[in-house]
């Protein structure tokens, strides 16, 4: 008797939904009907930092490629109106920081020195003020690593 009592309870909780839904707020809709934003990655929780996409140029030694150069970069732009228009103009910014780092690697840099950083943050923020036609955005270097090939 116990044993069949068991089974027949045993079943029971089996025939239960894996999840139901409790007590739903008014505005709360079904799992079904929600769908959930997946979280966003961010390096920081500053809202005047923007992310700039990773930098890779070639390094070029005896007429072949050696080696690349990664640069990661962002802005600190505090004003929220030129956050806006750097987002806007971001494919013509990132055109312009790729740009100047490849005329960069062809001419300094060698797989057998780290290149110098305050010269590559220093072009990259000439490029910013130019490309923005104004200065407020400032670049932050995050990382400068060479990879021989």
């Amino acid at each position: 008797m116990r044993r069949a009592a068991f089974l027949a309870a045993l079943l029971g909780l089996l025939a239960l939904p894996a999840h139901a839904p409790s007590a739903l707020a008014a505005d709360d809709k079904p799992d079904g009907d929600k769908k959930q934003k997946a979280p966003e990655h961010k390096v920081t929780q500053s809202p005047s930092f923007v992310e700039i996409q990773d930098l890779y140029t070639t390094i070029v030694g005896d007429n072949r490629a050696v080696g690349m150069l990664m640069v990661r970069v962002g802005l600190d732009v505090p004003d929220a109106a030129m956050r806006a228009d750097i987002n806007h103009s971001m494919p013509v910014l990132q055109d312009a920081y790729l740009r100047n780092m490849m005329a960069f690697t062809t001419t300094s840099v060698h797989l057998d020195a780290q290149p110098d950083v305050a010269v590559i943050a220093g072009r990259l923020q000439a490029v910013t003020d130019r490309a923005l036609k104004k200065k407020g955005a400032r670049v932050l270097l995050r990382e400068v690593a060479l990879r021989a090939k």
